[in-house]
């Protein structure tokens, strides 16, 4: 990567608590225990019926793509040595979506709506990310 940074704020106490998780290989997310939503990022109430009654349930790591974008111009310095690289829409199994990157893909060779995706936990310098691969013997529709 250049020299190029980004700053960003200090984490929330719930986002440093999926993040240490992440860091251990596991992607979790939140459940209400009202309405049964399940949402990424966290935060500390339901964002459909604003319950602050929730746990925290573990990602099995499974996944598909719902959308995605080939960026092939840098909009930040920090992303140049990158260029060209995806950005995807990805719905865990478990419901939550979040946006994230495919690994070991061209650009877009590769990505179909409905991709089965598995979990590849990552260090973006000393913060943990989630990325992912495409599921290997998978076609577009998660049938091998």
């Amino acid at each position: 990567m250049s020299d190029a940074t980004i700053d960003l704020p200090e984490p929330s106490p719930l986002l440093a608590e999926q993040r240490a998780a992440l860091a251990e290989g596991r992607l979790t997310f939140q459940r209400c225990s009202e309405c049964e939503n399940a949402w990424l990022p966290p935060r500390d109430r339901c964002p459909r019926c604003l319950s602050d009654a929730w746990a925290w349930e573990q990602a099995s790591g499974g996944a598909r793509v719902i959308s995605w974008v080939v960026y092939r111009r840098a909009y930040h310095p920090a992303f140049a040595e990158r260029v060209p690289y995806n950005v995807v829409v990805v719905e865990l199994d478990e419901g939550p979506r979040l946006i994230s990157n495919v690994l070991g893909v061209d650009g877009a060779e590769g990505l179909a709506i409905d991709a089965r995706l598995t979990l590849v936990a990552e260090r973006e310098g000393e913060i943990p990310v989630s990325r992912f691969r495409l599921t290997d013997g998978a076609d577009a529709t998660g049938e091998s």
